[in-house]
């Protein structure tokens, strides 16, 4: 496994990191701390899960407890990493709808409040059997919370003890700017890095959000690398792309774009969810690719990937399937 030294921090983590989010649907509780200690035996040493992961209906699947039954992703992360938790680079997010109340977060703001933070650090410090977070993302950006209220709660969590360092996810390169401006002007802690989508199939954060990053020196973990399976030769599943979490799957643009990837992995004999870790790990500023695998097999496939280097023929290649256009979320 390799490993990546956090731009600005002295923090370590390797360059695969194990993603929760459907943690107790697939894998199944049952399965997660097999899962999650198998990462570890693997040298992943960096898992990423949120305080609204695993047990919200927009998860639910036939064959799998509903929502109101399942455990969150946070407790079974702090389940399976009893006893291991000095091995464990652990983050976690605030920001995302946890209820309905009106200061419950969600995509209407609010989620970053203070009140809100505050109140949601303990409940994940709880559910993770821990006493620190090693990194707390703001999930998303908060359209009603001022900017300094926010950073300054993430630096009192420093202060205090219970958070690391704080990072930011889904931000716009503008958005990740002002984050890092306003910090130096109030002398708070600056983020320790970004996390957004991006995938060969995803490649519109280069047409902003990586150059904002890489211009301020901020490092970059990748969510969504195999593009819900897109990348990985596992389209015909019923819950692949982004029907994983209640949306639509493929367009047929993007199988057609599956493909053309698929062709080019197998004439160089590379497994196609190996390229497309590699060739995002070949970016600048990208520090950690995060991946979802439903089962230890799975895990198993992928391990190696963060050791792969290809060329830069091979790299141009990948560049000239999906030329990067702007473009939002989707």
């Amino acid at each position: 496994m390799d490993y990546h030294t956090l731009s600005g921090t002295g923090l370590r983590v390797s360059r695969i990191c194990l993603g929760t989010a459907s943690f107790g649907v697939a894998p199944t509780e049952d399965d997660t701390t097999a899962l999650v200690r198998g990462a570890l035996d693997a040298g992943i040493n960096f898992i990423d899960t949120a305080s609204s992961y695993g047990n919200q209906s927009r998860f639910d699947r036939e064959g799998v407890l509903p929502a109101v039954d399942r455990q969150s992703a946070e407790t079974l992360v702090g389940r399976a990493i009893a006893g291991r938790r000095d091995e464990v680079v652990l983050a976690t997010k605030v920001a995302e709808a946890i209820g309905t109340g009106p200061n419950d977060g969600g995509s209407l703001g609010g989620g970053l409040s203070r009140a809100h933070i505050m109140r949601l650090v303990e409940r994940s410090l709880k559910r993770l059997g821990t006493d620190y977070i090693d990194i707390y993302y703001a999930h998303h950006p908060d359209p009603v919370t001022h900017i300094d209220e926010w950073i300054r709660a993430f630096d009192d969590l420093i202060t205090q003890g219970k958070i690391r360092y704080y990072a930011l996810s889904t931000f716009a390169g503008w958005q990740l700017t002002e984050a890092v401006l306003a910090a130096a002007r109030m002398g708070a802690t600056r983020p320790a890095c970004h996390q957004t989508r991006y995938s060969v199939a995803k490649r519109w954060p280069e047409s902003e959000v990586l150059p904002a990053s890489n211009h301020l020196g901020i490092d970059t973990t990748v969510f969504s690398p195999l593009g819900g399976g897109l990348l990985a030769g596992r389209t015909d599943r019923r819950y692949a792309g982004d029907a994983r979490w209640g949306a639509r799957s493929y367009s047929e643009s993007e199988l057609a774009l599956g493909g053309s990837f698929s062709s080019h992995a197998r004439s160089w004999g590379i497994p196609e969810n190996h390229l497309a870790v590699a060739w995002l790990l070949s970016k600048p500023g990208v520090a950690s690719a995060i991946v979802g695998p439903e089962s230890v097999a799975e895990l198993n496939e992928l391990t190696g990937s963060s050791t792969l280097r290809l060329t830069s023929e091979q790299v141009a290649a990948v560049d000239e399937l999906a030329p990067p256009l702007p473009g939002q979320w989707d």
